[in-house]
């Protein structure tokens, strides 16, 4: 394959485990970041004798590949993507392009929110239940840098939207479907556009593989007649019942399959994870491990010791009678509305920073409920202080995680929450969400 050029758009942990996997597979491999690449990057880059340029694209070698791997934050109207397409050129994601070199068991899981638990959650039955397995996605290493250096049976890959955009021929003998509310809307044309992305989980499964899906979501049950689906369908729901899925009865999770005959349940209180959100992402976990054959003690454990993500709903502190929390992963309106949601305490809500096209009509009455001050953290406030400007009592403006978190400080009584949860991206004024999080976590333990 020496003779085939491979371009890789994007020099970070995806990038990067395409370029090592592309080696690996014989390919004249080239990788371009319109952005400076982080040093151990340009480092592991130079040791694998693998071409790259940073701080620029040079299109007319881009557009000289015979395939080309997009990472998940380039936008699919990026001149070097278009000019791509343009000539015909093959652009597709990471994840499909080491999917295409795997023969492991794949186990795929999207949604809007509780992506990064449900995939952790996973990954954590298989793993204590023997299974060699990998974890791959947006979280843990790049899927293509594992098919590269390891040899795992089973992978349990999270799936933004903007991957599996870029998957085309991948099967996923496992996808799971949590939820579709409104996000990313600045990336696509419609919202309809954003329900069919989340759909593509679904292609190319077969009768013999499983979609399981939250029938408690409107937006997926009313898109599912409208599609072609082939795998078996397993729904969860709350209150709803099925002869074959997963529901919540008398404060238990119970789970029927026919084919493997299972029957699973599991009071709700010994999950260690709360909040109906998590009970979602408990069933659907938990299905997914009944259809491998795990014995439901080893699932039962499980659920009983996972730890769930830095940055969801992680408690930091309790500082003079005043709680932390940490909830920098919620980059959209709804993962905000499940934090407050489960608040018991008065709430001080930290929010803000790039607002993807947010509609924050939904969340008003939970907010006139739970909050008591707004602190908004980003450069533009504006949107923020138009939607709840008149549902709290004060919103005030921080430009840096300490500001925020002081005035936080001084404005709580005794018996208070502090919330970060800001509902947007972090990229105004952090790296990421991770940054956004480890500078709140830092501030809270500087008072």
């Amino acid at each position: 394959m020496m003779d085939k050029k491979l371009v890789i758009l994007g020099g970070g942990e995806s990038g990067v485990g395409a370029a090592i996997l592309g080696k690996k597979l014989g390919f004249n491999v080239w990788l371009t970041d319109h952005s400076a690449l982080k040093p151990h990057y340009r480092e592991e880059l130079a040791k694998e004798s693998i071409a790259f340029e940073e701080s620029t694209h040079t299109i007319e070698r881009i557009v000289d590949a015979d395939l080309i791997i997009i990472s998940p934050g380039i936008p699919e109207n990026a001149l070097p993507v278009v000019k791509a397409k343009q000539k015909g050129i093959p652009v597709i994601s990471e994840i499909e392009f080491a999917c295409q070199n795997t023969s492991a068991t794949l186990i795929g899981i999207t949604g809007t929110n509780g992506k990064t638990t449900t995939t952790l959650l996973t990954h954590h039955i298989l793993k204590k239940a023997g299974f060699n397995v990998g974890l791959s996605g947006n979280v843990g290493h790049s899927m293509a840098r594992q098919v590269a250096t390891e040899n795992y049976d089973h992978y349990v890959i999270e799936l933004s939207s903007f991957q599996l955009d870029g998957m085309f021929s991948t099967r996923l003998h496992r996808a799971i479907l949590l939820n579709i509310t409104p996000d990313h809307l600045n990336r696509y044309n419609s919202m309809e556009d954003y329900i069919l992305s989340k759909f593509r989980i679904t292609q190319n499964q077969t009768n013999e593989d499983l979609f399981i899906y939250c029938a408690d979501d409107e937006t997926i049950t009313s898109t599912i007649p409208k599609l072609s689906i082939n795998a078996k369908m397993v729904p969860f729901a709350f209150e709803k019942k099925f002869e074959e899925g997963a529901w919540v009865e008398n404060d238990q999770i119970k789970i029927q399959l026919q084919n493997p005959k299972i029957n699973f349940n599991m009071n709700l209180n010994q999950l260690t994870i709360s909040g109906k959100h998590n009970t979602y992402n408990s069933m659907a976990a938990a299905v997914v491990a009944n259809s491998l054959f795990v014995r439901n003690e080893v699932i039962r454990e499980s659920l009983c010791d996972f730890k769930n993500v830095e940055h969801r709903l992680e408690f930091v502190a309790s500082v003079k009678g005043v709680d932390f929390i940490n909830d920098s992963k919620a980059t959209n309106v709804n993962a905000a509305w499940y934090a407050l949601e489960s608040a018991t305490k008065p709430v001080i809500w930290i929010a803000g920073g790039v607002d993807k096209g947010n509609d924050y009509e939904f969340i008003k009455p939970l907010v006139k409920e739970k909050v008591r001050i707004l602190i908004c953290l980003g450069k533009n406030n504006i949107n923020l202080h138009q939607a709840f400007g008149s549902e709290v009592e004060m919103i005030m403006n921080a430009g840096s995680a300490k500001e925020a978190v002081d005035m936080a400080y001084m404005m709580a009584k005794k018996g208070e929450l502090v919330l970060l949860s800001p509902a947007c991206a972090s990229f105004d004024l952090f790296e990421d969400y991770q940054d956004r999080g480890r500078q709140f976590k830092q501030a809270v333990r500087q008072l």
